[in-house]
């Protein structure tokens, strides 16, 4: 069954999604490709979400206030990526990027092996269905700026500061 609940952090509001083995969505209520992720995601299980918390959305929550908190550099939660298969390895290579460090876009292509895929990684990287925990927000301009993200750049920078680092 896929479990689907509002969930308010420090920093705004998220919706957090789940099956009884993985998350699959934890994104900001106000992103503009939360809804398709949404439905990307019923249509991939054949389901719709159930407005309830379940124990993954449960263990999210307690991880993401430890996160707030800075108790928390990793998360252990188990993930279920649903995506293209180049949103994937994007993903993936988010999943790469060490607390408190940033990369700009263009080294997130280079790492992808593809330097002149920048604006399809940044698309990607966009598109992240899982914030947070699959860290779309220590991607940075090239000239160390911050860029667009999906919670909002203030947000971003407020996370920034949490990993303790500031560019605003």
């Amino acid at each position: 069954m896929l479990y689907k609940y509002e969930h308010t952090t420090p920093v705004g509001e998220i919706v957090i999604a789940a099956t009884e083995e993985a998350l699959v969505l934890c994104d900001w209520k106000c992103n503009r490709h939360r809804l398709n992720s949404q439905k990307r995601i019923e249509e991939y299980f054949g389901e719709k979400f159930r407005e309830e918390k379940n124990e993954t959305i449960e263990k999210t929550i307690v991880q993401l206030r430890e996160y707030f908190e800075k108790k928390r550099k990793e998360f252990d939660i188990p993930l279920l990526l649903i995506g293209t298969e180049f949103q994937k390895r994007i993903w993936k290579l988010l999943m790469g990027i060490e607390y408190g460090e940033t990369i700009a876009y263009s080294t997130l292509a280079e790492r992808h092996g593809d330097k002149k895929a920048v604006r399809g990684v940044a698309q990607a990287v966009g598109k992240n269905p899982i914030s947070i925990i699959v860290p779309c927000h220590r991607i940075i301009g090239k000239n160390g700026t911050l860029t667009g993200y999906a919670g909002g750049v203030e947000t971003k920078n407020k996370l920034l500061n949490i990993e303790g680092i500031t560019l605003l």
